[in-house]
């Protein structure tokens, strides 16, 4: 359970880490079902349904950026959101109705494994009220040298920010048109096992990781069940599968909440990697791309 401390720093900051929420053995299947993913990945040769691949991705050497849906992928992903103490956090911050919205593994391998420029989940999926937040597990020891997730602190209590460019939507944030405190952001980094909380507002992004090291992190979004999101629901059924304790139901509650839709759909439709490649000036491109723009 979260104390009073640290339920205050989540309302202050929209971020916090807490240490130990995956035990050793978890970790241990995870990290078999990630390597068999990826081994499965050799003859994949363009993004598909599951993967979304580096553009150093080959047979002989696979590197992912993201694996897709992995609580479809394998039990062990499923049954980590469903399990405490990781349940007992989400019912402090959410309450007792909560559904998964979605669930991703950015792998972000080693010497050069893709990061995300400054972005909002919200901006994503806006909902009818604020009861958003994601979890990222992370799966190895995380260190800055391997491209941490970075969250603006205070991020979450402003506006959702523009995230167009060239009149598109792109999934990202131009750093010189939004003046957000960039330099302070907090890194999440942290022993295998820890996780990191953040709100769906919390403006966060993280660089390439240049290190020796791959930073996988199991990244879940939940909601209170009375949120529903406002581009609509195309599969009733299975967005009911997504609930993983307490009652669905069919009344949103509705807050005042800024809300910017993601539209016109971006240019390169795929994930926030693909979204982003139309941003002209990036916050997090490699040291060289700087110095020849």
């Amino acid at each position: 359970m979260l104390s009073k401390q640290q339920l205050d720093q989540f309302s202050r900051d929209g971020v916090l880490l807490v240490e130990d929420v995956a035990d050793q053995t978890t970790l241990a299947v995870m990290r078999q079902a990630l390597a068999d993913l990826v081994d499965k990945s050799r003859p994949v040769t363009q993004h598909n349904a599951i993967y979304d691949l580096e553009p150093t991705h080959t047979a002989e050497r696979p590197r992912l950026r993201r694996v897709k849906h992995p609580h479809r992928r394998h039990p062990v992903f499923n049954n980590f959101a469903r399990s405490e103490p990781l349940l007992g956090i989400l019912k402090q911050l959410l309450g007792p109705d909560i559904r998964m919205h979605s669930s991703k593994l950015n792998v972000k391998s080693d010497d050069g494994g893709s990061g995300v420029e400054w972005h909002q989940d919200w901006a994503f999926h806006p909902h009818t009220n604020r009861s958003l937040l994601a979890v990222g597990l992370m799966m190895e020891d995380c260190r800055m040298e391997n491209g941490p997730m970075l969250v603006i602190p205070g991020s979450h209590q402003g506006t959702v920010h523009d995230h167009n460019a060239n009149g598109r939507f792109c999934g990202a944030i131009d750093p010189d048109s939004v003046p957000l405190d960039y330099e302070h952001a907090i890194p999440c980094v942290g022993k295998a096992g820890t996780i990191s909380l953040h709100h769906a507002f919390a403006v966060h992004g993280s660089a390439n990781n240049t290190s020796p090291f791959p930073r996988p992190l199991l990244l879940y979004e939940f909601m209170s069940a009375d949120n529903w999101p406002l581009m609509g629901v195309s599969d009733l059924e299975e967005f009911e599968s997504r609930m993983i304790c307490g009652q669905t139901t069919y009344a949103p509650r509705l807050e005042a909440v800024s809300v910017r839709l993601p539209l016109p759909a971006a240019t390169n439709l795929g994930s926030i990697y693909e979204n982003q490649t139309q941003l002209k000036r990036r916050y997090f491109a490699p040291a060289d791309a700087k110095e020849s723009a």
